[in-house]
């Protein structure tokens, strides 16, 4: 009852947002992107569907999605970076975010490094709190934006382009979201794993390469 009441709200308030035009979808995405648990599936699709009647373009669209999401990161980042954890830890449910979410969001940061602020973006109910690790452990930030940017822009095009083809038709609409989260994930792992992959080839070059310059020297 109280999730329905919910969703009805923010429904309504996107459409009340969304009617200014992009600069609504800025606004709603930055509330989407910050610690407010607010869906960017009730802003993003209704986007495209507009693009598909003629009366929005493409690239204003994914631009005022991204730049929304980054507006909203940038909060959470520079929140965690001039408060700290404890503050996050004991005042955080003020803000609608919970201990045990701060937590699993840091051991996601620890696991995986800076591009977790990339990958992040692409996964449900980490996605609003990603930036809060990274303002925590100082990420420059330069590769925060970048990161970010990257992946809410992916998340952005996705939301988008399912709007375009699907429309109005809200069964539809909740098929290809799944849809398109479970394809999210498979791709979240695969880059992982080609991170991963690549840092490691590349410190063993590094390792081998340091190597063969201390045997030249001793030879020497």
């Amino acid at each position: 009852m109280t999730d329905s009441i919910f969703q009805k709200i923010c429904t309504w308030l996107a459409a009340a947002i969304f009617s200014i035009g992009y600069p609504g979808i800025v606004i709603l995405m930055a509330i989407e992107s910050s610690f407010v648990p607010f869906p960017s599936e009730i802003v993003m699709p209704p986007a495209g569907f507009q693009i598909s009647q003629g009366r929005m373009s493409w690239l204003a669209v994914i631009a005022a999605g991204t730049t929304g999401s980054l507006i909203g990161a940038y909060v959470n980042y520079f929140l965690a970076l001039r408060l700290g954890r404890p503050f996050l830890l004991r005042y955080g449910h003020w803000f609608f975010v919970k201990e045990k979410d701060i937590i699993r969001a840091e051991r996601f940061f620890a696991a995986h490094g800076e591009i977790t602020t990339f990958v992040g973006r692409l996964i449900p109910m980490i996605r609003q709190l990603i930036s809060l690790p990274a303002g925590l452990a100082r990420m420059n930030l330069v590769k925060f934006t970048i990161y970010t940017g990257l992946g809410a822009g992916l998340w952005v095009a996705v939301l988008t382009a399912i709007g375009y083809f699907v429309g109005e038709n809200k069964d539809l609409l909740a098929a290809y979201l799944h849809d398109a989260t479970i394809w999210t994930l498979v791709c979240i792992c695969t880059l992982v794993w080609g991170y991963v992959w690549w840092h490691r080839r590349w410190q063993a070059v590094g390792r081998n390469a340091g190597a063969s310059t201390a045997s030249d020297r001793g030879k020497g």
